[in-house]
């Protein structure tokens, strides 16, 4: 019984582990594509007319 718990416990943790990089990665991704948008945007300020 003991050494089910102990599965189920690596698992999980190993688990987490996993999804706490995934997070990051996208993060990390997803606020490297908003400098890049908004730089974009900024560049692109003067060509706009009214």
């Amino acid at each position: 019984m003991n050494e089910k718990v102990y599965k189920i416990m690596k698992r999980a943790g190993a688990f987490g582990i996993v999804l706490g990089v995934i997070s990051i990665c996208a993060g990390v991704s997803i606020g490297v594509l908003s400098i890049i948008n908004g730089a974009r945007l900024l560049k692109s300020k003067s060509e706009i007319t009214f």
